[in-house]
C-alpha cells in the first residue's frame, strides 16, 4: 500500500497513535493540528483519505467537511468524542465516509480506513467511464459537475450522493432499503422517507418539470429508477 492518509487532530498524542498505526499497516501518513492546516495540506500534498477530528480550535472538523465537500470527493472518516449520534448524524448528512467515536481501537480504526479506501476505489473506477448528457441534462460524475440548461446546479453532499447512486445504476430499479443503505449507511435502519425527502428535493433541482420527471423515474412501491444512458 502506498495511500497517503492526513491524520488532523489538535492533540498530538492522538496524531501519534495514529500515524504509528497507519505507518505499521504500510501507509504513508501525514499530520495537521487543525482545521485550517487540513485544508492547506490537502491541496498541497493531495492525500488519499482524511481522518478528521471535529472537535478542534481555529476551525472544526465540520467546517473543513463542508467546504471540502464543495467541490472535492476525497474519503473522508471523522473521529469524536461525543458518543451520542447528533455528530454522527451531522457527519453522514455533511458527506462523511465514515464516523468513528474516541476512544477507538486501533484495528477497528485500520479496518475502517481500508474498507472506505477499497469502496472509493471501486466507484472510482465506474465514475471515470460514466457520463450523462442529453442536452439539458449533464452529470460528469469525474468531475462531480451537474448542470441544467448550462447552468450549474448546488446539490447537497446527500443530494449528490443520491444522484450518484441512481446513474451508477441507471436502467435499473432501485429499491428504498438499498439507496438508504448506500447513501446513507445500514446505520439509518429502513427510513424511506429519508431517501424519499431526498429525491423529492433533488428532482426540484435536476428535472424541467419536477412534478413529471423524465431522468428519476419512480416505480411504485419499490425505490426509484434513473432512465438508461445510451
Amino acid at each position: 500500500m502506498y495511500e497517503k492518509i492526513l491524520v488532523v487532530d489538535d492533540i498530538e498524542d492522538i496524531r501519534s497513535l495514529l500515524q504509528e498505526a497507519l505507518q505499521a499497516s504500510g501507509y504513508h501518513t501525514l499530520e495537521a493540528a487543525d482545521g485550517r492546516e487540513a485544508l492547506s495540506m490537502i491541496e498541497a500534498e493531495s492525500p488519499d483519505l482524511v481522518i478528521l477530528d471535529i472537535a478542534m480550535p481555529v476551525m472544526s472538523g465540520f467546517q473543513v467537511l463542508r467546504q471540502l465537500r464543495k467541490n472535492s470527493d476525497i474519503p473522508i472518516i471523522m473521529l469524536s468524542a461525543r458518543t451520542d449520534t447528533v455528530d454522527k448524524v451531522e457527519s453522514l448528512e455533511l458527506g462523511a465516509d465514515d464516523y468513528i467515536t474516541k476512544p477507538f481501537e486501533i484495528a477497528e480504526m485500520t479496518a475502517r480506513v481500508e474498507a472506505v479506501l477499497r469502496r472509493r476505489k471501486t466507484i472510482s473506477n465506474v465514475i471515470n467511464k460514466v457520463e450523462f448528457n442529453d442536452g439539458q441534462l449533464l452529470i460528469d460524475l469525474a468531475k462531480r459537475r451537474v448542470t441544467l440548461k448550462g447552468e450549474e446546479v448546488e446539490l447537497t453532499p446527500k443530494e449528490y450522493e443520491l444522484l450518484r447512486e441512481l446513474v451508477l445504476n441507471a436502467g435499473t430499479v432501485l429499491e428504498y432499503q438499498r439507496i438508504l443503505d448506500a447513501v446513507w449507511g445500514k446505520e439509518y435502519g429502513n427510513a424511506k422517507e429519508l431517501v424519499q425527502v431526498t429525491l423529492k428535493r433533488l428532482r426540484a433541482k435536476i428535472e424541467v418539470d419536477p412534478g413529471n420527471p423524465k431522468y428519476v423515474l419512480t416505480v411504485s412501491g419499490v425505490g426509484y429508477r434513473f432512465k438508461e444512458i445510451s
